[in-house]
């Protein structure tokens, strides 16, 4: 079962509970929003199918990325098509930045902050969120994984300040999605008998998170920082 699917199944207390990387993006983006005044200029760096742009709606949005993530994607609301590390804009062109877990799919991430912080105005906001322990996915534009000191590092490098790294998650979550994970590998006629043994598992374990208080096994991290003035 695709982690789509799973958000369609299952009710909205459970969702956040054992799908909780993709509920902390959800709100991260939102909480961008919410903070960004009517009429600021956004871009989605990275945007895909744009999914992001129903909470931009009082904001000026616009949507880039190469299109070459996933065949099946519809990439028709982007408003460019283009690399990200050589974006078609003039600098300080921006208010704010989203880049949600697409730097692990870029062959320079260095060049792409970079590229990033030169389109943002003086003081522009960006929010990045990358993975640390996630399988792969979108094959095979899949080159990164990040721990919270190598993010810091490229976004200070990039020019990047007020930096905060938050983990989604400790070691049970990540234990708890590595159980869902493996639902993929049983044949569809006994896949209720391996739901049986791992989805009960998989619900139970995110109540301990409380014991991992370092959060050094994590899904991955919510950053946001401010480009230098």
């Amino acid at each position: 079962m695709r982690y789509g699917e799973l958000q369609r199944v299952l009710p909205g207390f459970l969702r956040r509970h054992v799908l909780f990387f993709e509920a902390c993006i959800e709100e991260a983006v939102a909480a961008c929003a919410a903070s960004l005044p009517a009429g600021a200029r956004v871009l989605d760096a990275g945007a895909g199918e744009a999914r992001h742009a129903a909470h931009f709606t009082g904001q000026r949005y616009c949507g880039v990325d190469l299109a070459i993530g996933d065949a099946a994607w519809d990439y028709s609301r982007l408003d460019a098509i283009a690399e990200l590390a050589a974006l078609p804009f003039p600098d300080g062109c921006f208010d704010a930045c989203l880049n949600i877990v697409t730097l692990e799919h870029v062959p320079g991430p260095r060049d792409v902050l970079h590229e990033i912080a030169r389109v943002l105005a003086a003081r522009g906001r960006l929010l990045l969120i990358v993975p640390q322990e996630w399988e792969v996915h979108q094959a095979p534009h899949d080159y990164w994984r990040f721990t919270r000191h190598g993010v810091a590092r490229l976004l200070s490098d990039a020019g990047f300040t007020d930096i905060s790294i938050r983990p989604a998650g400790g070691f049970f979550r990540l234990l708890s999605r590595r159980l869902l994970n493996g639902l993929q590998f049983f044949p569809l006629l006994v896949m209720p008998v391996a739901a049986l043994f791992l989805v009960p598992p998989a619900i139970i374990l995110p109540v301990f998170e409380f014991l991992d208080r370092r959060r050094d096994f994590t899904l991955g991290y919510i950053c946001t920082a401010t480009k230098r003035c």
